[in-house]
């Protein structure tokens, strides 16, 4: 892991990659792991609030949505935000967020969608409570690894008491690949969420494919996890 420890990426450059259209990780597809394991987090349940931290336009949201769902994101491209809404052909209103000096939300007409167009970390649960569920594919893989103790602090204070948290990561040889997506290690997701969840490992499978060969790598893992916090004692 030493080759990705200091490895920063500036929002300004996530924002340029939706600009220049450099997106490679956005999947126009359902992630089949989600759709394998939704019932891991549904549990019967009906109407669960996700929250989706560095949406993008993950088509994700609109299948959930479709279920009868609510769903939260955080992004820091507007244009990706926008293209979401406009792909779906879904009409939407803009408004700003007092609470984040310069941000922006954009809710559906049925207000099942709200996307908030912020820096993740100015994102709290006093902006909209905490969440049921949270479908996490391409975040914790993609922000700084010097910012994970911050990043696991705000997502485990959006759980709700009976929150249940899909988490896919990534494996591969980080000396072959500076990232992003970056390496997340099965002993980093216990110590990140370790104390405070029950850590389940439900799916693991060979991610790669013929354009990871650009990367420089030779093989690719894709794992997921279902989170849920430790009942607390009295």
């Amino acid at each position: 892991m030493a080759a990705q420890t200091d490895r920063v990426m500036m929002l300004s450059e996530w924002e340029d990659k939706w600009q220049e259209g450099k997106i490679a990780f956005h999947q126009p597809h359902i992630h089949q792991m989600l759709k394998d394991n939704l019932h891991k987090i549904l549990c019967g349940r009906q109407q669960v609030r996700f929250f989706f931290p560095l949406c993008g336009k993950a088509v994700d949201m609109k299948w959930l949505a479709d279920m009868g769902h609510v769903i939260v994101g955080v992004e820091i491209s507007e244009k990706a935000i926008k293209q979401f809404f406009e792909e779906h052909s879904l009409e939407y209103k803009e408004e700003p967020v007092p609470a984040i000096p310069g941000a922006k939300v954009f809710k559906s007409s049925d207000a099942k969608i709200s996307l908030y167009q912020c820096d993740l970390y100015k994102f709290s649960g006093a902006i909209e409570g905490q969440f049921g569920g949270i479908w996490d594919r391409g975040s914790l893989v993609a922000i700084n690894p010097c910012d994970r103790q911050k990043y696991a602090s705000l997502i485990m204070s959006l759980m709700d008491k009976d929150c249940r948290y899909l988490l896919a990561t990534l494996e591969y040889n980080p000396e072959l690949w500076k990232g992003p997506p970056f390496v997340v290690p099965e002993e980093d997701v216990k110590s990140l969420y370790g104390d405070a969840c029950d850590i389940e490992l439900v799916q693991r499978k060979d991610a790669f494919e013929e354009k990871h060969k650009a990367w420089g790598l030779d093989s690719l893992l894709e794992k997921l996890y279902l989170l849920t916090l430790k009942a607390k004692l009295n």
